[in-house]
């Protein structure tokens, strides 16, 4: 399956205890999958994947792959500061069928580009092809353009980059400029908002959070058509909620989704603001604007 388009990262979904919700995870995916996104990504900094333990990532990898059950794509996330983690969530995810695995560059190699080559020829043993998430420091090592390219083009099983740092596009056009045969292409991240930037630059997709697939999956329908007016009109559209999720990430996502019925609960096991009765307020109107593709309507909160 050829790995590009929209690719969200999916969220955790939890009850009101902080428990997995099962069935919450179910409806998300089966949700995505109706939208008509390409892919899916799990588990993923959207994901609050340093939230959960190892077991619990690699239950839910299988479960997501297996409700996917080949529909659209899936590529794992195996992210973690530990070597042995990332392969077994690796391992997890080729058993599962996963198309690939999505790995930050670890913040502690950051400035080594050597032994970055080195933790990624490793991971790439496991024989399912690697994309390096290049996230800015503290989370990951925030490579620059040059050392992206240094570090895929010693490793051949890192087929994909995901550029996160600022300014994407100008990254990306760097990264694609001097890419090895190998890299098969880059992929937007930064929840979105840089969008319209990054595909206008090469880039074959975008992993953004789950809250808004429609809203992508259109914006990516019009820019494969050629039609750059609607893909300003679409990211317009979807700016103010694109601008809100960067405040609040997954604590927005998680209260869309409830809004529109897929989860019961908004619970978030990581840290961030909440949401207070005027950011609520300012969500209702945000939604409000975008009815027709949430069919929220008036207020829910």
């Amino acid at each position: 399956m050829k790995v590009s388009g929209v690719y969200p990262v999916l969220p955790t979904p939890f009850d009101a205890s902080g428990a997995i919700d099962d069935s919450g995870m179910d409806a998300i995916v089966d949700f995505v999958v109706d939208c008509g996104v390409d892919g899916a990504v799990f588990p993923g900094l959207a994901s609050e994947y340093d939230m959960l333990s190892l077991d619990e990532r690699i239950g839910l990898i299988g479960r997501i792959s297996a409700r996917i059950d080949g529909r659209i794509g899936f590529i794992i996330g195996g992210s973690s500061p530990d070597v042995e983690e990332s392969l077994a969530l690796i391992r997890a995810g080729k058993a599962a069928g996963a198309a690939g695995a999505m790995v930050m560059t670890p913040s502690a190699l950051a400035g080594d580009n050597d032994a970055l080559a080195d933790h990624y020829r490793t991971l790439g043993e496991v024989g399912l092809p690697l994309m390096l998430q290049n996230a800015p420091r503290p989370m990951g090592a925030g490579l620059s353009a040059e050392d992206v390219i240094a570090v895929v083009g010693a490793v051949p099983a890192i087929h994909w980059v995901k550029e996160e740092n600022m300014p994407c596009g100008q990254r990306i056009s760097a990264i694609r400029a001097a890419a090895p045969a190998h890299l098969l292409g880059v992929f937007g991240g930064a929840g979105g908002r840089y969008i319209t930037d990054e595909l206008a630059r090469g880039a074959i997709g975008t992993m953004p959070a789950a809250e808004l697939p429609e809203a992508h999956v259109a914006l990516m329908a019009a820019h494969l058509a050629g039609d750059s007016d609607a893909v300003r009109t679409h990211y317009e559209r979807m700016l103010p909620l694109l601008m809100m999720q960067a405040v609040f990430r997954w604590r927005l996502t998680k209260e869309v989704l409830r809004r529109r019925g897929l989860i019961a609960d908004a619970f978030t096991r990581a840290p961030g603001p909440e949401l207070d009765e005027g950011d609520q307020r300012e969500l209702d109107r945000i939604l409000a604007r975008i009815d027709d593709w949430t069919g929220i309507g008036v207020v829910q909160g």
